[in-house]
């Protein structure tokens, strides 16, 4: 497995501090009466680029040496991560290049130039993305930063966990939605190390359910074709991600699409904030799985906030 531990994890803190967020943690009695638990939400939709993956990119742009960096960066994303790496780069004056699928959602492909990358549409697969990085990084010479298997972004993942554990302790549950595995892997990892009787769950899409079947099945699956409206959540489990979800005992609740939007909603209406459904996985896993987290302190990762306003789900 890739080299991350919580010295790594705290020296990703230690290197993002200067440019990432201490993002806040909310908390809603209305939601807790709902839940029969006391939730902490650690509100990532506040971090910059909107999503905890500002973390792991910005931690992966300034781990590099100058030489190296100066030929700038590439990386593949369905939105949160491109636009994250973009901003990343751009805080160190260097290029970087986004493949997206061609199906992402237009306000994330938009925040990514804003940023200064370079978009390069694919078909909307793992290959195809994949594919697309390569070639990038055979014509321009700059290093790849993958969403969710590269050890520096599973670090700076982990630094959510480390603030909100410092924010928020003692917890009995920590709960992060699950797409490719770099958030679980590196709040687990985090987790674990400070508080090593904490029960760590993964919130996952029931249309996106490779993670789950992958635990159950104690191999990792990969033929999951993903059909939720959880765009963030889409991408295939990395083997890396499986292992360290394995090796640390993560639970995985799957979720319906429609549990996602009440869950969703209830946030927009009884907290106030902005979350992208992906983000809403979390509090839907808690309100569908009860009998996890009764009369225990949840901690919950809120993963982002880039929603489009205009093409909100209960419109």
């Amino acid at each position: 497995m890739a080299a991350v531990t919580i010295e790594s994890i705290r020296a990703a803190a230690a290197r993002i501090a200067a440019h990432a967020h201490r993002t806040p943690v909310l908390h809603s009695r209305g939601i807790d009466a709902l839940a029969q638990a006391t939730l902490l939400f650690k509100c990532e939709n506040f971090q910059r680029a909107g999503a905890f993956k500002f973390r792991g990119a910005c931690n992966a742009v300034w781990a590099l040496d100058d030489a190296t960096a100066a030929r700038g960066v590439v990386t593949h994303s369905s939105g949160n991560h491109g636009g994250a790496l973009a901003l990343a780069a751009k805080t160190r004056g260097i290029p970087a290049h986004v493949v997206v699928p061609e199906d992402t959602v237009p306000l994330k492909v938009a925040a990514i130039r804003a940023y200064g990358a370079s978009v390069h549409f694919c078909e909307p697969t793992l290959a195809a993305r994949d594919a697309g990085a390569e070639r990038l990084v055979r014509e321009t010479g700059a290093t790849l930063i993958h969403p969710f298997t590269h050890p520096d972004v599973i670090a700076g993942q982990g630094t959510a966990t480390l603030e909100l554990i410092e924010q928020a302790e003692p917890l009995d549950a920590l709960v992060a939605p699950v797409s490719g595995g770099g958030l679980i892997s590196g709040s687990a990892i985090a987790a674990h190390a400070l508080a090593p009787e904490l029960a760590v769950f993964a919130a996952e899409p029931e249309g996106a359910d490779d993670a789950y079947r992958s635990m159950q099945r104690g191999e990792r699956v990969t033929d999951v074709v993903a059909a939720t409206i959880c765009d963030g959540l889409r991408a295939n489990l990395g083997a890396v991600n499986f292992a360290f979800m394995r090796a640390h005992a993560v639970t995985v609740l799957p979720v319906s699409d429609a549990e996602t939007v009440a869950a969703m909603r209830l946030v927009f209406e009884r907290m106030k904030i902005v979350v992208e459904p992906s983000s809403a996985t979390v509090l839907a896993a808690v309100l569908r799985h009860r009998a996890h987290f009764a009369g225990r302190r949840v901690g919950l990762i809120v993963s982002g906030g880039n929603v489009d306003l205009d093409h909100l789900p209960w419109q």
